[in-house]
């Protein structure tokens, strides 16, 4: 039976730890791995330009000995030619899977019920699965265990943030979520976030206020724009400001590292001297996004599933 990953919404703890080990065993031993995918193609439709996430999908699977075929539906006049869901059910009669990066969470839902083939969230407005996971493999190797381990994550409520909420509590990390007035994680996946938290014994916390995030050990940032918002900065500048993760803020909360998942606006969201800084983790993260999405690809497609 296929198996999806839209979100780990629905995953358990014992799970996901799984698939962070499977992506620390493919990252230490890629050569174990090189077949995985042999005789697979797996198709990427993006909605979204993006960089990371293609690349590292695209390099990933040749490094698993899988084939990408990769369509932008702007570019080759596919969007809005056909209904999603013959997109899905036309892709999955010649592809082993399928990764989307969509504007609506409802897209990938389409794609998941018309497809017989596993659909691979590769972004969409409300989670970003595949870099939690990154994120998640890399305070892992950073800190082994981290039960006693907070990040706070500081600015725009996103699908970013959802995403990592939700997985640090099946990893057994403390989240703290802190937002300007008005930008605040969506109601409903913070409030399974939250469940989450507490079946698997870590905290979230959600403010407003910066004071939230003392005591946190990792400073955690996004765009204060998501893709394809046409706010004008000026708006909003004013608002998300105080909440740049910089030199006085990283003094203030004791926090020894910084995250942030790209691309990233220098001195805007967070300074460019802490990017360059020995307390960056940005790359770490980056590079994790291969490692994480083959940890993916070969659950659903090469081994028995974890979950």
């Amino acid at each position: 039976m296929k198996r999806d990953l839209l979100t780990f919404s629905d995953w358990h703890s014992e799970s996901f730890k799984a698939l962070i080990s499977l992506a620390q065993t493919i990252k230490t031993t890629p050569l174990a791995y090189r077949d995985a995918l042999a005789g697979k193609s797996v198709v990427a439709l993006f909605e979204k330009p993006s960089l990371r996430t293609r690349v590292s999908f695209d390099v990933g699977i040749n490094k698993l000995g899988g084939h990408l075929v990769y369509l932008d539906s702007q570019a080759n006049n596919l969007s809005g030619r056909e209904d999603n869901v013959d997109v899905a059910a036309n892709l999955a009669c010649w592809a082993d899977a399928i990764v989307a990066r969509v504007y609506q969470h409802e897209t990938l839902q389409m794609f998941a019920q018309a497809s017989k083939v596993p659909v691979i969230n590769a972004l969409c407005d409300r989670f970003h699965p595949c870099q939690a996971l990154a994120d998640l493999l890399t305070l892992t190797e950073v800190y082994g265990d981290l039960k006693d381990v907070t990040v706070a994550y500081i600015g725009d409520g996103n699908n970013v943030t959802h995403s990592l909420m939700i997985a640090s509590a099946l990893a057994g990390c403390n989240v703290t979520v802190v937002t300007p007035k008005g930008y605040e994680t969506d109601v409903q996946i913070t409030h399974l976030a939250a469940q989450l938290a507490e079946h698997n014994q870590t905290t979230l916390t959600v403010s407003n206020d910066l004071q939230a995030a003392q005591g946190a050990q990792v400073l955690y940032t996004d765009t204060w724009l998501s893709m394809g918002d046409t706010t004008p900065l000026e708006q909003i500048k004013d608002t998300f400001m105080p909440y740049q993760i910089n030199d006085q803020l990283m003094a203030a909360t004791g926090a020894q590292y910084v995250m942030h998942c790209q691309p990233a606006h220098r001195d805007l969201e967070i300074t460019g001297s802490l990017i360059d800084s020995q307390y960056s983790l940005l790359m770490q993260q980056a590079e994790n996004r291969m490692h994480g999405q083959n940890a993916i690809l070969v659950n659903l497609l090469a081994e028995p599933n974890v979950e």
